[in-house]
């Protein structure tokens, strides 16, 4: 099949990248699928997940993943006593007012797309293969593979370059050859495995998608591919579109690639990077992308394990179309694979603290906009939300506690086996142990009184009553002794906890006095406040601290509208309902302001509360 960016060529090429890295796995997404050509291959070593926002792409995939070579046609060969493809083939088809490429694709409709006879009979084959279906003459894996091997044949018939933006004005020889039909190649795979087909925008799907190995395969050029096949979706859809222009094209619709877009497609693939949930990414490119190579690879460190991205190149045939342009100052094309091992852990902060969101930020982040520049963690807590966050700029941490704040001021700041050192000599020197009470009331007291440090704070949280850090009028620490402690996983925690983007700020603000207004456009704030149906001991305003009251909330959201009048995006956790009280000013602002209620589920192992975000993202 004539296809613009098809990988028939380059299959060995992705097999030997992923046999050199060694990677493996049961599932295998082809995201942005096209001629289906890579999914096929791999269909009897993966799961196949597949995809494209194209419907004709969506037949081709359709045909090659729910067959194995070409089907035996049982129900059509009892009924007709005849080879399915010899019968479509010597039917006889008499153009009417349906035949839509017949009336606007051949020369009765001005354009030499397809000579008279040939659109006949592929308007009239197409026809009858709904019929054929509607009769119950043919499976579903039938009826695909039927209009699949429609759309491989008539690539071979029409009288263009090989897309279908434009005709040419002479017939070339190909398209005077009299239309036939034939079974479209299909790999024939011992062992049927399970295989999901999808007709849905990547960057959409990729939210809803997950397993072990990523292929990526976007538009590289400015070339849409809604423009370059729209006779091939007009005659998948078998629809009658309205259509415009010399060339006959249909309205592009939501098929509009942003990744065609040398302003729109690098933030594209920052939202498909960061909402991947796949251990192994490999993505083909070039080096004459509508990206530059190296701007994708320095985007790719970001979410990569360790940082690193491997790439693998060689020579390959070029592309040209009437916008095509000398770039790259005439380096010859190369086609790249692109691999990395994306790092799906949850980076979990060593600070056991209230309300932290470890647990809910993968279903939070799939709400993020496509390009963060800035991440600005307004109320940070223990810091689970921006420490997992790749901006392209920077992460800030606030928080208007100043003993947490120090915390992980300390966290961030040491070298972790230091700090694992320092908490390990802590423990041994007072002899902690769990429940132990005494041990804990001097670490107490010492704390209170002369060593008023992170490091002890932070060592008698982990005795603590359910961790709490609390404090009495006076600002000393009162908690008394829990059953928790020290663990392996503890310490796993403080080794693992850097930040995903190198470049971290940290502030001890009031959530009023943060200056919003001199941050980037592009910057994302994210706001989880205390919540004002709910209590705990960091918002119930008698521990030395301020509270949070309905006068704060009201101010939280005059915040959040600013930010919403000057084009800055924000995120705000909480919750709608919780032990029969209902936040009646939270819903009627989001709903007075247009700000979308996304339920999150529930949160919290002691006391569960159904969670809810409200976002001005769409």
């Amino acid at each position: 099949m004539r296809y613009l960016g098809s990988k028939v060529k380059l299959l060995d090429f992705i097999q030997q990248t992923i046999t050199k890295y060694g990677i493996v796995g049961d599932s295998f997404c082809d995201l942005f699928a096209g001629t289906a050509s890579v999914s096929d291959f791999f269909k009897g070593q993966y799961d196949i997940i597949a995809n494209d926002f194209m419907y004709y792409s969506y037949v081709l995939s359709k045909a090659k993943l729910q067959n194995n070579g070409e089907p035996k046609f049982e129900r059509f060969t009892r009924e007709y006593k005849a080879d399915v493809f010899e019968w479509l083939n010597s039917q006889t088809y008499i153009p009417d007012e349906k035949y839509f490429i017949y009336e606007n694709y051949s020369p009765i409709g001005n354009r030499l797309f397809f000579t008279e006879d040939n659109a006949i009979k592929i308007d009239g084959i197409r026809f009858a293969i709904e019929e054929l279906y509607a009769n119950n003459f043919l499976s579903e894996s039938e009826y695909f593979y039927l209009k699949a091997s429609l759309i491989d044949c008539v690539t071979r018939y029409s009288n263009t370059s090989g897309t279908y933006e434009a005709f040419f004005k002479f017939w070339e020889s190909r398209a005077l050859k009299e239309f036939t039909i034939e079974p479209i190649e299909v790999s024939n795979c011992q062992l049927l495995r399970h295989h999901t087909i999808f007709n849905k925008n990547s960057n959409e799907l990729i939210r809803e998608v997950r397993g072990d190995i990523l292929y990526l395969d976007p538009p590289y050029t400015v070339t849409q591919y809604a423009s370059a096949y729209n006779i091939l979706e007009t005659i998948a859809r078998n629809d009658k579109p309205a259509i415009k222009g010399v060339g006959g094209k249909r309205d592009k619709g939501s098929c509009v690639s942003n990744y065609c877009y040398a302003k729109k497609a690098k933030d594209e693939f920052e939202d498909l990077f960061r909402q991947a949930q796949f251990k192994h990414i490999l993505m083909s490119y070039s080096n004459q992308g509508v990206v530059p190579l190296d701007e994708l690879i320095e985007l790719a460190r970001l979410f990569a394990k360790d940082g690193t991205v491997h790439i693998d190149n060689l020579e390959y045939q070029e592309y040209q179309n009437h916008r095509s342009s000398n770039k790259r100052n005439g380096e010859r094309l190369k086609e790249v694979i692109i691999y990395f091992e994306k790092d799906l852990n949850v980076i979990k902060s060593p600070l056991n603290y209230a309300g932290s969101k470890d647990r809910m930020y993968y279903a939070i982040q799939k709400h993020f906009p496509k390009h963060i520049d800035t991440f600005v963690d307004v109320m940070g807590g223990a810091f689970n939300m921006g420490i997992n966050v790749a901006a392209t700029r920077q992460v800030v941490y606030n928080d208007i506690n100043p003993y947490i704040y120090q915390i992980v001021n300390w966290l961030l700041s040491t070298d972790k086996e230091q700090i694992t050192q320092n908490v390990e000599n802590c423990i041994q020197h007072y002899g902690l142990g769990k429940a132990l009470e005494a041990p804990y009331l001097a670490l107490r007291n010492c704390y209170n009184t002369t060593e008023r440090n992170p490091l002890n704070l932070f060592v008698l949280h982990m005795y603590s009553f359910q961790n709490y850090i609390r404090f009495n009028s006076k600002q000393g620490f009162n908690t008394p002794i829990g059953v928790a402690g020290y663990s392996e996983d503890l310490k796993n925690r403080i080794s693992h906890f850097v930040p995903r983007t190198p470049n971290v700020i940290l502030s001890n603000l009031d959530y009023r006095e943060v200056d919003y207004l001199t941050y980037p456009q592009g910057t994302l704030f994210y706001f989880d406040p205390p919540y004002l149906i709910t209590k705990a001991a960091y918002n119930d305003g008698k521990r030395g601290l301020d509270g949070w009251s309905k006068e704060h909330e009201k101010f939280l959201y005059e915040i959040l509208s600013m930010l919403n009048s000057h084009n800055y995006h924000f995120i705000m956790s909480n919750v709608k309902e919780h032990k029969g009280r209902t936040n009646v000013q939270l819903i009627e602002w989001a709903h007075a302001n247009n700000f979308r209620i996304v339920e999150m589920g529930l949160s919290g192992w002691r006391y569960a509360k159904n969670e809810i975000i409200v976002t001005n993202i769409e």
